[in-house]
């Protein structure tokens, strides 16, 4: 009898073992992650404003007949409120893409292995001139500012509040609605010149420290889309650096104390770090890897400032260093005009000098990185 039942344990042990779970199997991979896994080359990405349903065959020559045969690879795509989202039609755009839109850019996007990455700015740039944006139109106690006059004298951006409880919420389901209309594998997050944080009249975040209140958006933000939703999240470096220390100036780095924030954020955020005119050194390269941060430069329409930020970034690279941004922040006819700078025709005939800029810093970088391929010299500093 005893024997029985040894054989009778023994045999519901296998069958345990057959039908239990293995919790040792890796997780199935992300389907938009393998779809087009850009980790393992050098980035060579771009950064393009003013999508539009009206303009969406521009882009798409631009991306066919011009970015894939240069061997770009990644499309950085600041969408906005230039979308018709339907989660929150009070803040759609009727001109905005669709999600129609979204899916046809994906799709030529990734035929041509292009990993297209939509750019939403949170916090800052919430207005331009005497224009207030979307959301802060509709819902004006998010104001970080309600006190500045309507038409905006005096400030750069108004800048929405981030310590209002009520904001993320609205946010976040803007968020999704990109990462699904894209089908994307990350999101960037903006977060560049962000000045008003803190303000002194703003009732929740007076007294407060401006690099926590800088955290907190970010860790807010991180939360839902890294670990929530399993997507990358990028943002720009600027307000992470110290102006004092590092010498920039205050656009590209901060003097109200965000820069505190830096220690207080996960450190798998991409950072991508703007500097547009030329320099003898360019330190936040390394700060970034040295902090744990994967890192792309990013330049604009001076050529020879694109070049020393290229190679400066490529000197003693480490494996967090992860190529280049070339950025045009011409919105409109800027996509059309960047299209006849990058093929070199005469029309149209009023091509400004930013847009050749821009083209002409592409072709530069671009014929340096395929001189001289990257070698990773040594590990972060951690």
């Amino acid at each position: 009898m005893a024997g029985k039942n040894r054989r009778f344990a023994v045999a519901v042990a296998i069958i345990a073992l057959l039908i239990a779970p293995n919790l040792s199997a890796p997780e199935p991979e992300n389907n938009r992650l393998k779809s087009c896994n850009t980790q393992s080359k050098t980035w060579r990405a771009i950064h393009l404003t003013g999508p539009s349903h009206e303009n969406l065959n521009t882009t798409k020559q631009l991306i066919a007949e011009v970015l894939a045969p240069m061997q770009i690879n990644v499309l950085i795509l600041e969408v906005n409120y230039s979308f018709q989202f339907t989660s929150h039609p009070e803040l759609a755009s009727e001109k905005g893409l669709t999600t129609n839109d979204a899916r046809q850019l994906t799709e030529l996007s990734r035929k041509h292995g292009i990993r297209l990455i939509p750019l939403f700015n949170c916090l800052g740039h919430q207005s331009w001139a005497k224009n207030t944006f979307a959301l802060l139109e509709k819902y004006p106690q998010f104001d970080e500012t309600p006190h500045i006059p309507k038409d905006n004298p005096d400030i750069y951006c108004r800048e929405w509040c981030p310590s209002h409880p009520e904001v993320n919420k609205i946010i976040f389901d803007l968020m999704d609605e990109l990462i699904d209309a894209f089908d994307a594998d990350a999101l960037h997050v903006g977060m560049d010149e962000v000045f008003l944080i803190g303000d002194e009249k703003c009732p929740r975040c007076k007294g407060k420290d401006t690099g926590e209140l800088f955290a907190k958006a970010v860790n807010d933000y991180h939360k839902h889309l890294v670990t929530e939703r399993k997507v990358e999240m990028l943002i720009w470096g600027d307000r992470l650096l110290d102006s004092d220390v590092t010498g920039y100036g205050t656009w590209e780095a901060s003097k109200t104390g965000s820069h505190r924030a830096v220690d207080l954020v996960p450190k798998d955020i991409i950072i991508c770090d703007w500097h547009y005119e030329p320099m003898p050194d360019y330190p936040s390269v390394r700060f970034f890897q040295q902090k744990g941060f994967r890192v792309l430069p990013a330049t604009w329409k001076n050529p020879d400032a694109a070049i020393a930020l290229l190679k400066c970034a490529r000197k003693d690279a480490t494996e967090k260093m992860l190529g280049i941004l070339f950025t045009n922040w011409s919105g409109g006819r800027g996509q059309q005009l960047l299209l006849a700078a990058l093929k070199d025709t005469k029309e149209p005939p009023d091509i400004s000098d930013t847009t050749k800029g821009v083209a002409d810093a592409m072709k530069l970088c671009l014929e340096e990185l395929n001189k001289t391929p990257q070698k990773p010299e040594k590990q972060p500093t951690k």
